[in-house]
């Protein structure tokens, strides 16, 4: 299943939903109209961080596998096919080996990862350099180890100690650990202070190495290049120590350089990350926006920062982000020289963020004499184009009001030149074969009962009087047996996904413990039992019509009654 795991780690699962269906951002999750039927209310519901999918109106749920199979009529491996292709897996590297050779490997570059990071950190202790540099930092010990920072030395000695325990050169070059010198194999960082690249769990996947002494010729940074664990366009440094305090915050700050996140983290303020730069795409926002919808950016205001700046805004728009501009005070020129001239001038900027719109208009005003014509239309064109990514129409009004007013033109002026070039909408993808309402699970309300009773304790009594095999579809009656006896459950991809998308269910239609509740549970417990014997009773027709015994069709027939009569009793 490493493939399987491996593409799901690449993708958000409302990015292909949103292929197909018209996403809007409910809270942590998204909702649209269900492709299964002709719904006007919507009630399809994805959770980004469970990664699953669940439609009221038919029942049907899962994870990014299943939709795409219902969607695009294919197989599953025909999903697989579709989806290795949007994330760029190849799945040759796992059909050439049934060993799980792709995954081993993976493995071994994360060990030689790790590995390198705590080599460099104990080269830093014997380098005086390197311990005089990151005193003048103002470095402690405990931000040092939080982010696994070290040097590297002038030789090759990682190459040799790596060797030793056993990984290979290709290994190392994989790992990015490793170049070519002088027709040699040779360290790919020498003399440089060393900063891990962590995934969002705290496991090294790369470095930005900064060099410490005057070397005029010689690059200020570099970095380990795109390898299999490490995708700039991806990665987000210092996730792994912020994301909490990002939740607690509810809200991100972004921020250019490594060293910002550093020192904003070791004075206390931690739900601080930073991007390659100013290379902030899609997939960064995607990622914050999972633990919080409030992102505020800090980044030069240079062309740079500005282009990022523009790009983020429609991306943020589309994604249902609310995103801010942090403007640094007292000439400090990024915030590492702010938390060195006063902590409290960096506390107090990240929470005054400028609205991004609105700081893009005071920048563009600094570069064109508004009481000319040419500076209004230029300016205008400008902020027209941002304007025109954002999807929200009241956000769209209230900045047209706002440019007006700074350049004293009428809202309707602006509109009509807002609107000379269509807003383009994302294509909607449509189904390969779209599914039919009939396709509907008429089982589908179970999961609600079952939902209820992992969502809140109290209710579990209502399936004491349920046996678990009374459940339709083995996944159904394995996770009622665990609720109803405790007995553990087998750890597989499919109950992981079944029991994530009941807990979105309870999200969804059951956040809170009411009265009403108990009601919904008990009724529901009584529509099983009643189905199961309704079951019972047909298949023992059945076996009736087909009886050559008098004895057994006498017994059929009493129990056929009997079962009458317990079905009666439940509809009262």
């Amino acid at each position: 299943m490493e493939a399987k795991e491996e593409i799901r780690s690449r993708l958000n699962i409302e990015d292909v939903v949103g292929q197909y269906v018209q996403l809007k951002r409910a809270g942590r999750n998204f909702k649209g109209l269900s492709p299964f039927s002709q719904e006007k209310s919507p009630s399809f519901m994805v959770s980004p961080d469970k990664h699953i999918w669940h439609d009221f109106s038919s029942g049907k749920g899962g994870d990014v596998f299943s939709f795409v199979m219902e969607m695009e009529g294919v197989d599953f491996k025909g999903a697989m096919d579709i989806l290795a292709r949007r994330a760029g897996v190849d799945l040759s590297q796992y059909k050439s080996s049934g060993d799980g050779n792709f995954a081993k490997k993976k493995e071994r570059l994360l060990a030689a990862s790790e590995l390198a990071a705590k080599f460099y950190q104990q080269v830093f202790t014997r380098s005086p350099q390197a311990i005089d540099y990151f005193k003048r930092r103002s470095l402690n010990k405990q931000v040092i180890a939080d982010f696994m920072l070290g040097y590297s030395p002038e030789n090759d000695e990682l190459f040799k100690a790596l060797t030793k325990r056993g990984f290979s050169e290709q290994e190392l070059r994989d790992a990015g650990l490793l170049v070519t010198r002088r027709g040699r194999p040779s360290d790919m960082f020498r003399g440089r202070m060393m900063v891990t690249l962590m995934d969002a769990q705290g496991h090294p996947i790369g470095f930005t190495a900064r060099l410490i002494k005057d070397e005029p010729n010689a690059p200020k940074y570099i970095n380990t290049p795109q390898t299999l664990l490490y995708d700039k366009s991806r990665h987000v440094f210092g996730l792994h120590a912020a994301k909490d305090q990002i939740r607690q915050q509810d809200f991100s700050v972004v921020v250019e350089g490594n060293m910002d996140v550093i020192a904003s983290h070791q004075v206390g303020v931690k739900n601080v990350v930073a991007t390659a730069g100013t290379a902030l795409t899609e997939y960064h926002l995607r990622t914050l926006s999972r633990f919080s919808p409030d992102v505020r950016l800090c980044f030069d205001a240079d062309k740079a920062g500005i282009a990022a700046t523009e790009r983020a805004i429609g991306m943020a728009s589309n994604l249902g982000i609310t995103l801010g501009i942090i403007v640094l005070s007292h000439g400090a020129k990024d915030p590492d020289e702010l938390i060195q001239k006063d902590v409290s001038l960096w506390q107090a900027a990240i929470q005054q963020p400028k609205d991004a719109v609105e700081w893009l208009l005071d920048t563009y005003a600094q570069q064109y004499d508004l009481t000319s014509a040419d500076g209004k239309r230029r300016l205008t064109d400008r902020i027209i184009t941002i304007v025109r990514t954002i999807a929200d129409p009241v956000l769209c009004e209230h900045y047209l009001q706002v440019v007006g007013a700074r350049i004293n033109t009428s809202y309707q002026a602006l509109d009509k030149k807002l609107h000379q070039q269509p807003d383009a909408k994302p294509a909607i993808r449509p189904a390969a074969q779209p599914a039919a309402a009939t396709d509907a699970d008429p089982a589908a309300y179970q999961d609600h009962l079952l939902a209820l009773a992992l969502a809140h304790v109290q209710l579990r009594d209502s399936l004491k009087k349920l046996e678990p095999q009374e459940f339709s579809g083995e996944l159904r009656q394995v996770i009622a047996a665990h609720i109803k006896t405790g007995a553990p459950l087998l750890q597989s991809d499919q109950i992981n996904v079944k029991i994530n998308e009941l807990e979105l269910i309870a999200e969804a239609k059951y956040p809170s413990l009411s009265d009403e509740l108990y009601y919904i549970a008990a009724d529901i417990a009584k529509k099983i039992k009643k189905e199961h014997k309704a079951m019972l009773r047909d298949n023992a027709k059945k076996q009736f019509t087909q009886s050559q015994s008098d004895i057994e069709r006498q017994e059929l027939n009493e129990h056929i009654k009997q079962l009458d009569k317990e079905i009666e009793a439940l509809k009262h």
